[in-house]
């Protein structure tokens, strides 16, 4: 089989990627997009998403002829579907991106198609909730049409390159199905691809983030249980990943993205009675802002009308994806305790937020009693803490990520309290 046209609906962090690296290895792409803003920003030569390499690629693909955008479907040889499957209120799958993608794509749809969702999802939405739609079209699949679900794999800040080089899974509703996403995947992957069923690479793009999920919610417990005994949890873990077998990762204010701190309670939605480990370990990690919080009410006393100057607000460092960051959420917990709080940082998009929201260091220190660091930006882990110390009042200075070095910012004047560690240096 030949794929000569794609129709890649959603154009967001891997939707608009994956569209443009289709459309460099030759193939007639159109990206669909419900969002008028989105497309005129791309129709304008702009990118609305902050990835190294991605505004070059973008425009290199309009100036080629083979990328156009949209706002509907429009008839194509595949279809990928990237648009997003965040959670509700109640920690369960809002799939209803999904559901009017799969049905838009119907009035499209011919004998031949491959069909692939990439959008992180539940076991079984695949065969269980997308099938069901598109053989509204009359077409069946297995038989009439091709379905396969390929979930999508990359680091924000590396997509371009990992899109490429990384291992590609797809699954299909029959094997079919799973050779036909080969073919179309095949075009520009150079890692190894990996066939199997579409319910079975559902699952394996769940375990790659919950294995993460619970990682990081042991280390952020081995940060609480330091804390008690009186230990560094940083010098401990440095330690301890000098075992062969043993890698813990890092504590910190808790874990954002649209992909650790979400796919895990799809496994949790779909078998709570089988996932315990799983949602405790989710728990512990969106608790985690509420215990930055504690730890500040414990070193200051009462936060009300503490002028705090909070540096970050992405969900990790150097991306500006703000996406369910718990910096975020700390920001607003010390807002309900009356904080008053500046926040600068240097990549996050304007968002809702209950802090004056600065756009230099200096305005965000300038009246502060306290620094909060809560993402390691590589600028803000950079700060000369003798220069900080003449731009602020604030000689307190609380790290959640130890990458301050505490002797240092002790010598120009700082208390420093560090997440995980038991005391001030």
């Amino acid at each position: 089989m030949k794929f000569a046209s794609v129709c890649v609906l959603g154009m967001g962090y891997i939707g608009l990627p994956t569209a443009c690296t289709f459309a460099s290895h030759g193939l007639r792409v159109t990206g669909v997009d419900v969002n008028p803003r989105i497309l005129d920003v791309l129709r304008n030569g702009e990118v609305h998403i902050e990835e190294p390499g991605l505004k070059s690629v973008v425009q290199e693909a309009f100036r080629s002829g083979h990328l156009r955008v949209g706002s509907a479907p429009v008839p194509a040889d595949a279809f990928i579907i990237a648009v997003p499957t965040p959670i509700n209120a109640d920690k369960t799958a809002d799939l209803s991106f999904v559901v009017s993608a799969a049905e838009s794509i119907v009035p499209h749809m011919r004998p031949g198609n491959l069909i692939v969702l990439e959008s992180t999802s539940p076991p079984r939405t695949t065969v269980d909730i997308v099938r069901p739609i598109l053989q509204r079209s009359g077409l069946r699949a297995g038989q009439d049409f091709y379905l396969a679900y390929s979930p999508e794999r990359v680091l924000p800040g590396q997509i371009l390159h990992e899109l490429v080089e990384n291992a590609r899974v797809i699954g299909g509703i029959d094997t079919a199905s799973a050779e036909a996403g080969k073919e179309l995947y095949s075009v520009f992957v150079r890692g190894e691809v990996v066939l199997t069923d579409a319910t079975t690479a559902e699952m394996v793009k769940l375990m790659e983030n919950t294995y993460r999920d619970v990682n990081i919610a042991l280390a952020n417990e081995f940060a609480r249980l330091a804390e008690h005994f009186g230990v560094d949890v940083w010098q401990a873990i440095s330690a301890a990943n000098r075992h062969p077998r043993v890698k813990i990762l890092k504590p910190g204010p808790g874990v954002g993205g649209h992909c650790i701190s979400v796919d895990p309670w799809f496994l949790v939605e779909a078998a709570p009675e089988l996932a315990g480990l799983v949602a405790k370990a989710r728990s512990v990690n969106d608790e985690q802002p509420r215990y930055v919080v504690d730890l500040l009410r414990r070193e200051l006393g009462s936060l009300a009308q503490r002028r705090i100057a909070v540096l970050g607000l992405t969900y990790k460092p150097d991306v500006d994806d703000v996406r369910e960051s718990p910096a975020i959420e700390v920001v607003q917990l010390l807002a309900q305790e009356g904080a008053q709080l500046t926040a600068f940082d240097p990549l996050a998009p304007q968002v809702a937020l209950s802090a004056e929201r600065v756009d230099s260091l200096e305005r965000a220190v300038s009246r502060a009693e306290v620094v909060l660091l809560l993402v390691p930006h590589q600028a803000l882990r950079e700060i000369d803490p003798a220069q900080l110390a003449s731009l602020t009042p604030a000689r307190v200075a609380f790290d959640c990520h130890s990458v301050w070095d505490r002797t240092t910012w002790a010598r120009a004047g700082f208390r420093v309290r560090t997440l995980g560690a038991p005391s001030a240096a």
